[in-house]
């Protein structure tokens, strides 16, 4: 099973810096998934990060299916040493979403904490769609 996800024309596009706690760990945690995605519920924000080795994307528990911002073209063979920060770009497929941005700076890094606090990562496996279910 496969979960799909859309995203708008590209609004805009910004250069930014991960801090390496946050690279470093998400890379480790996606690591350990063996079917190459991570998805880290980010539950203060109601959103969820879906994570693959070329991008990280964010998708509001609202809108379902559709990415708002995605973090892509990560340059951590730029980087000296393992605690330097990872360049990379921020992607708008939306207006006004400077604020998202500010807030999952901040939670993302929690989410993934919480994340690896697991001893098994249960959300890293298949999504599963089941068929004429309807709820009354």
């Amino acid at each position: 099973m496969e979960i799909t996800c859309y995203r708008d024309s590209e609004v805009s596009r910004e250069a930014r810096c991960l801090p390496a706690t946050t690279y470093n760990l998400a890379i480790t945690l996606l690591a350990r998934c063996k079917n190459g995605q991570l998805f880290v519920p980010i539950r203060s924000m109601q959103y969820m990060a879906i994570l693959d080795t070329e991008e990280f994307v964010f998708i509001d528990g609202e809108k379902k299916c559709w990415i708002d911002i995605a973090w892509r073209n990560f340059q951590p063979q730029a980087r000296t040493a393992l605690d330097q920060v990872v360049a990379y770009d921020v992607v708008f497929y939306g207006s006004h979403q400077g604020a998202i941005m500010t807030r999952l700076q901040r939670e993302f890094p929690a989410a993934l904490f919480a994340l690896s606090k697991k001893d098994k990562l249960e959300n890293s496996g298949r999504i599963i769609k089941f068929p004429g279910a309807k709820i009354k």
